[in-house]
């Protein structure tokens, strides 16, 4: 749907109108919508030849377009009817709709179950009445829907009588409802009043934010770094605001690699948002945090089959008397995730319907990279009515994580015990015997594959000729999803995301086996994916703390300088609406922080060699090292490893050598008890051992102030293996130093950087910092670290740790 709010007037097809709702919608089930579609297209053809015998003047698949106008709004539509038969008094309009159910059934239970059937049959008799000379009778124009039976080809034909004006009356109503609250919405936006992110913005907040700005609506794509404690956050959410205040976006989607972030963007979004003498008391802006499906679910079993859980079975008809439409046409409604499983369980509808129905009626959209990258998870926005990327600024804050996740999106995994286990669910739910046999082939080459770092061409050739043929089967062929089960039905609706995958130009692929009897759809690269998306959106701020060297972090998100940006009509660069000019190098905003400067005393301890082949000659001198840094801090010291294993040596030498309290990271994901941890830890320990990359290293903000001493443990480089040495060889051309910066050298130093940020938060925070490898002087490696950790005093032997540590110690 596409709309002109000022002028009152929508544009949508005649199919995409009869199907509009603003409560839940039905996306089908797996590939049982697939095969529906691929029958519907093959019955169409059938009934086609039948009429063509025996009107030889019908006609097909015939054009009607026109407008309607209700309550104020203009709503033109256009589509095509797919048969006209002309009668002496008029014309007969027949649309072919196949069902998957058993005909003929009672004419009373067809409108029940598919009510936008008869609403789009109903269009098309009221678009074409449009053409015809006033006063003409409305029976001039005759209505069919003809049912046909997926499975058997038996039709049952239902005519359109006059009590279907009133559901085209109704559909009207409902679109006109949605566009008026969109009308609200920005009507609301306009007169948006908020409280500023920071009461007593620091030093360089207040010049970052302008600068942000002025470049944005210069070149509205833009890589925005800031350091760890500067209140990015707040930064991007006021000019985000200002954005959709000045009207240059309908909505603003802001995502992030990591929930923790989500929740600290909830958070600072509702401080901004409390009445008071700086907020006012204007209309909030409305926002809504999107948890995934499964966090949704109050059902015994996730498995999401109308046949399998009674939450979303004929939930549509349930919707209008559930009361849940509050949560869109309230701004004020709690939309907290609790308040959303407690409204869906009373009213028997699945939250994430809530959440579905929701959320295009809210400004600000907060969630995971996910709902805009991953092929999976990106339809619940990009179905959205009213959804335009165009109209959408779009922030990705932890953006230096957004290549890799991408990348993992778009990978896969495929196991011989899983399609075992699937074959034996496909025979016990009597399967059809094709399907059967098509997937017995794919769980046989599954089964004989070795351990491979890459899999032959002829091996990978008979893997996408047996995927495709179980796709096609899929498409083409009933199955019983309820019977079958939510594992068996995830492992086979597999098949085709992987003969897509295999298609898909703009990834660069590895199929390898990790394991024999596994085969790995490893995306290496997904850089074109990514440039493909990001040019879409009228806006783009990509942030994170460590995005330089920002040439490579645009490379590596597929923004080369050929490419191009829509440049929009509200920027001080237009020089005429739509038009696309080259990108260039990204822009690059760099936050003021002179509360930084100073503020990290860095040493680089050249004594060891923290290499894998070497590392473990040296345990004993990073043993004594951690002691020593502790002594002189008189408190707890945080020391990062690159590995779990690494720490855990380190420990174990450390355990005999000196007396510390050493708190070694656990393996938690729950935000809450992570904090804890923290917190228990600093009080009780003398070293916290943590690792690099991780969300104690990535995503915690306790250490800041709390901890003034750190040590880090070797630059943390990817692992060498057959993934990592594919990517090497993509980058071959670049030369093999180029090669190994990109793949190695940059995501390593990338997590130092990212850990050493969180030390030092807030103006007068200081830390002193040990750079434990002899790596850290390389020009190479050096080069790499962020501006604040590059220039310090050299270790090169015991007394130089002395010294360094008894300056200011």
């Amino acid at each position: 749907m596409e709309f002109n709010l000022d002028q009152r007037r929508a544009t949508l097809s005649v199919g995409e109108f009869a199907e509009f709702t603003t409560g839940p919608r039905d996306f089908g089930s797996g590939a049982a919508g697939l095969w529906r579609a691929q029958l519907g297209t093959h019955w169409h053809q059938e009934l086609r030849a039948q009429t063509a015998a025996e009107t030889p003047a019908a006609e097909f698949e015939v054009t009607l377009g026109g407008s309607l106008a209700h309550a104020g709004w203009t709503l033109a539509l256009a589509g095509r009817i797919d048969q006209l038969v002309r009668r002496a008094d008029g014309v007969t309009l027949r649309e072919i709709k196949t069902v998957l159910r058993s005909l003929p059934v009672d004419e009373a239970a067809l409108r029940a179950d598919y009510p936008g059937y008869f609403v789009q049959l109903a269009t098309y008799a009221a678009l074409w009445h449009l053409q015809l000379p006033a006063g003409t009778s409305r029976s001039a124009v005759a209505g069919e829907l003809v049912f046909v039976e997926a499975g058997s080809g038996l039709a049952q034909t239902v005519r359109l009588t006059g009590a279907d004006d009133g559901l085209l009356a109704a559909q009207l109503e409902r679109v006109v409802e949605f566009l008026t609250l969109r009308l609200r919405a920005r009507e609301r936006l306009r007169g948006l009043r908020f409280r500023p992110a920071f009461a007593t913005p620091r030093p360089g907040q207040e010049t970052t934010q302008a600068e942000l700005t002025a470049t944005f609506e210069r070149h509205p794509l833009v890589a925005f770094e800031a350091p760890t404690g500067f209140g990015k956050t707040g930064v991007l959410l006021e000019f985000a605001l200002g954005q959709l205040r000045a009207g240059h976006f309908d909505r603003a989607l802001y995502l992030t690699s990591k929930s923790t972030g989500q929740l600290q963007v909830v958070r600072t979004l509702a401080a901004m948002q409390a009445v008071g003498p700086d907020a006012g008391s204007g209309p909030p802006v409305t926002a809504w945090h999107v948890r995934n499906k499964a966090e949704h679910c109050v059902n015994g079993v996730f498995h999401c089959v109308r046949e399998a859980c009674g939450y979303i079975d004929r939930l549509e008809a349930r919707w209008p008397a559930s009361g849940l439409a509050r949560f869109y046409r309230f701004e004020r409604e709690p939309r907290d995730l609790d308040t959303l499983r407690a409204a869906g369980r009373d009213a028997r509808i699945c939250p994430y319907e809530i959440t579905r129905a929701a959320l295009a009626f809210n400004d600000v959209w907060i969630g995971d990279y996910n709902y805009v990258f991953a092929p999976r998870n990106r339809g619940l926005f990009y179905l959205q009515p009213g959804f335009d990327p165009a109209r959408t600024l779009l922030m990705l804050d932890e953006a230096h994580n957004l290549p890799s996740r991408v990348a993992d999106a778009h990978s896969h995994l495929a196991r011989a015990d899983d399609a075992h286990a699937v074959l034996a669910e496909l025979d016990h739910v009597e399967a059809p015997l094709a399907l059967a046999r098509a997937w017995e082939s794919w769980t046989r080459l599954l089964a004989a594959l070795p351990v491979t770092d890459q899999l032959d061409h002829a091996l990978e050739s008979d893997a996408a000729d047996t995927l495709a043929k179980v796709a096609d089967l899929l498409a083409t062929q009933p199955v019983d999803y309820a019977a079958l089960g939510p594992r068996a039905s995830e492992v086979l609706w597999q098949a085709p995301l992987l003969a897509e995958w295999l298609g898909d130009g703009r990834l660069r692929k590895l199929l390898w086996c990790p394991r024999p009897g596994e085969l790995a759809f490893t995306c290496l690269d997904a850089a074109d994916a990514i440039g493909e998306t990001l040019h879409d959106y009228g806006g783009v701020v990509l942030a994170s703390a460590t995005l330089s060297p920002v040439e490579d972090f645009g490379t590596a998100c597929g923004l080369n300088p050929d490419s191009g940006i829509r440049i929009p009509e509200w920027s001080s660069a237009i020089v005429s609406p739509d038009k696309f000019v080259p990108a260039g190098p990204l822009v690059h905003v760099r936050a003021h922080t002179p509360w930084r400067d100073g503020a990290y005393d860095v040493a680089v301890d050249a004594r060891v060699d923290t290499t894998f082949q070497h590392r473990s000659r040296y345990f004993a001198v990073t043993a004594a090292t951690i002691a020593a840094l502790q002594e002189s801090a008189r408190g707890p010291v945080a020391v990062f490893f690159p590995s779990y294993a690494y720490a855990e040596a380190v420990a174990r030498e450390l355990e005999r050598a000196a007396p510390l309290r050493v708190a070694p990271q656990p393996r938690l994901h729950d935000l809450a008890a992570q904090t804890a941890w923290v917190d228990q830890s600093i009080a009780f320990a003398d070293a916290l051992f943590l690792v690099l990359g991780s969300s104690f290293a990535e995503s915690i903000d306790a250490l800041g102030g709390r901890v003034t001493h750190a040590m880090v443990v070797g630059p943390a480089l990817p692992e060498v293996n057959p993934v990592q040495r594919a990517r090497l060889a993509e980058c071959s051309a670049l030369g093999r130093a180029e090669a190994f910066r990109r793949v190695y050298q940059g995501p390593g130093m990338t997590k130092v950087n990212q850990a050493l940020g969180r030390l030092v938060r807030a103006p007068g925070q200081r830390a002193r910092v040990i750079l434990h490898c002899r790596r850290f002087l390389a020009p190479d490696y050096a080069r790499l670290l962020a501006p604040d950790y590059q220039f310090g005093f050299n270790i090169l032997e015991d007394a130089d740790l002395r010294t360094w540590l008894d300056r200011s110690g």
